[in-house]
């Protein structure tokens, strides 16, 4: 047998590599979305029986009851009453079937489905198409209340908007939350910690601090230097964000944040936007990220500035879900 040439051949193996995942990446997503599109209609017939009059007043009961008896005694397994649940929710939240996506895996829906509220299911349906994220990182984002703290700082129009089309980044405001929710570091809430200790643990939970700042963000490092007159300054998070083509900067407190703090943020502001940004970058952002923040004091200490610079809090325990609720709908109620 004669000698094969080594790189043509492992170019071979890797092409033919390629074409099998490919292949089995499309068989996946094929099998996917004939999984869920099955189970919508199921759903259907589940809920067009019910308006039909039959059985209406028992659903829950004993409807459920019957068809998770029968349908396992002559389908097998896949039809548990949880299952059954969401086949029937999912109809109801997606009545066409067209509005599926063959991103979502039918885990997927069925933690979106765990809400009530049309404009949250929504919501979450088209981010998690958008962003790609994994049914863990949904989950997490659920827990976190990302619609709701999203939801905060718009109208009703931009309420629906959000939910109907996912979240839109166009300027600095759609990339800055406030709070920040930061439950996944584990530090005690009313132990004393360090802002040292506060930065490490963003670092060692980077991937999940990089899912709650949002689509689009790069690390480019912690404790970047920059020096003014022989002078070391040192921001503690540089990202770059590659959708709005700018630098962002985050500089974290402990406590509360002080209008020298927001000095300081200005400073690191003009400094990146005359020595780091280059040709095609836009004006830097900035957070100042803290545990608590004086709104009078933030107001005039931010007054007048022209530079990009927000100040957030942080939390380190999940989002009060009543209280979030609550807010949302009146905003919704006075337009």
């Amino acid at each position: 047998m004669s000698e094969i040439a080594k790189p043509n051949y492992e170019q071979l193996i890797t092409r033919i590599g390629s074409v099998l995942t490919e292949g089995r990446n499309r068989v996946a997503t094929a099998i996917n979305t004939a999984l869920v599109q099955s189970y919508w209609t199921i759903g259907q017939h589940i809920v067009e029986y019910e308006q039909q009059g039959n059985e209406r007043a028992e659903y829950g009961s004993n409807l459920l009851n019957r068809l998770v008896k029968d349908l396992r005694e002559r389908y097998g397994v896949g039809f548990s009453r949880s299952n059954i649940h969401y086949m029937r929710k999912l109809y109801i939240a997606f009545p066409k079937v067209q509005t599926l996506s063959e991103l979502l895996s039918w885990s997927h829906y069925v933690e979106i489905l765990k809400g009530d509220d049309p404009l949250e299911i929504s919501f979450y349906a088209a981010q998690c198409a958008k962003e790609n994220w994994s049914v863990r990182e949904l989950r997490r984002q659920r827990n976190s209340m990302l619609f709701h703290r999203l939801a905060l700082s718009k109208d009703k129009e931009g309420i629906i908007a959000l939910a109907t089309e996912g979240q839109e980044i166009q300027c600095a405001d759609d990339v800055v939350k406030d709070p920040y929710v930061l439950e996944f570091l584990n530090l005690p809430q009313q132990e004393r910690y360090l802002e040292g200790d506060l930065e490490r643990e963003i670092i060692n939970n980077l991937q999940t601090f990089l899912l709650e700042l949002g689509k689009g963000f790069a690390f480019i490092g912690r404790q970047y230097k920059v020096t003014l007159g022989g002078r070391h300054f040192f921001v503690d998070l540089v990202f770059y964000h590659r959708i709005l083509k700018c630098f962002v900067l985050i500089d974290l407190k402990r406590g509360e944040i002080d209008h020298g703090d927001i000095g300081q943020m200005n400073l690191y502001l003009n400094y990146f936007s005359e020595e780091e940004n280059t040709e095609g970058d836009n004006p830097p952002i900035g957070i100042v990220l803290g545990a608590y923040k004086d709104e009078v004091l933030v107001r005039y200490a931010t007054s007048g500035l022209t530079n990009q610079l927000f100040v957030s809090k942080y939390q380190l325990y999940l989002p009060d879900e009543t209280s979030l609720r609550q807010q949302v709908q009146r905003i919704i109620e006075q337009e």
